[in-house]
């Protein structure tokens, strides 16, 4: 049976706020998009349990939610395979992963969101991509992750300080702190690190752009600091010359963060300098669908962002 054959699609209109949205005889009830709001979209998400040991769900029922909530599209951008054994997060090898294991799980995962990508095509538009590391050996990987899957577009994120975790545990966060000799030290090595990853990889979108902050409640004075702002605006010049996207990442709030990643003095440097920056709701299963979207688009549009939201990978690319 072809389940992507357009015989098996059925949008039906009713009186009223919804619609249900039918694909071989299963409902889902999908609000109406308001016409006078900007258009419910995410950049990051779509983590999911059937390909994310930390998430929960299956793929497939996180795009129906996309679908049920009205998203007019959503990036689904899974965390790519560990560069080695190195790299393995508890969770990982507890559930008796290996690298080799979790390759083959991702591109699994490649498989089953292109098809959903197809199937639900009448009804959200669906983006396949990845969501990278940068680590010891990442660049090599990475682009032949790239080459051999072809996503949509990527995500260049920076979740490790010479190699150690810095969005996981504060023990974890503090022993990078002593490995390169401050925080002051560590939010500028974290800088030139994702520097590194601009002009290697020139990701089409750039996630949670100021990640290193999760752990710092001293962040905002930090981010003032010459040292570290001067590195900030050169990554952020650096962006807007590959036409790359800020993810504007809404699952700080969900850590306890009072804004989102980007912090609001950033936000005030990419509106300066026109880098679009976009809704990302960095779900890791149902229950984080859309949440906070709404709040982020109001404190986008607040600051003057245009919500004619850029597409990855094909506002970039003209394609």
């Amino acid at each position: 049976m072809n389940y992507a054959h357009p015989s098996f699609y059925m949008i039906i209109q009713f009186p009223g706020k919804k619609q249900s949205f039918s694909i071989l005889q299963r409902e889902v009830d999908v609000k109406q998009p308001d016409p006078t709001s900007a258009a419910l979209v995410s950049i990051h998400g779509g983590h999911s349990g059937e390909f994310c040991c930390h998430a929960s769900d299956s793929l497939e029922e996180i795009v129906r939610a996309y679908i049920r909530k009205g998203f007019e599209w959503v990036g689904i951008t899974e965390h790519i395979p560990p560069v080695s054994a190195a790299f393995l997060y508890p969770d990982e090898i507890e559930g008796g992963y290996t690298p080799e294991s979790m390759l083959a799980r991702f591109a699994e995962y490649i498989s089953v969101a292109s098809k959903l990508q197809n199937r639900y095509r009448d009804a959200i538009r669906v983006l396949v991509g990845f969501e990278t590391e940068c680590c010891t050996g990442y660049e090599a990987h990475v682009e032949g992750l790239r080459s051999r899957f072809q996503p949509d577009y990527i995500v260049g994120s920076v979740h490790h300080v010479r190699d150690i975790p810095i969005d996981g545990s504060p023990a974890l966060y503090a022993r990078a702190v002593e490995e390169v000799g401050g925080i002051d030290a560590l939010f500028c090595e974290y800088f030139d690190q994702q520097y590194a990853l601009l002009e290697v990889l020139q990701p089409e979108v750039v996630g949670h752009f100021d990640l290193i902050r999760m752990h710092d409640q001293d962040y905002h004075g930090r981010l003032e600091r010459p040292e570290v702002k001067g590195r900030i605006r050169r990554n952020l010049e650096r962006i807007k010359e590959l036409g790359s996207i800020l993810d504007f990442n809404l699952r700080a709030f969900e850590k306890g963060g009072s804004e989102p990643y980007v912090s609001g003095s950033i936000l005030e440097m990419a509106f300066e300098l026109g880098i679009p920056c976009v809704p990302g709701d960095d779900s890791h299963g149902v229950a984080g669908v859309g949440l906070h979207v709404r709040k982020g688009i109001d404190i986008l549009e607040q600051h003057g962002f245009s919500t004619a939201w850029p597409i990855p990978g094909v506002t970039r690319d003209g394609n």
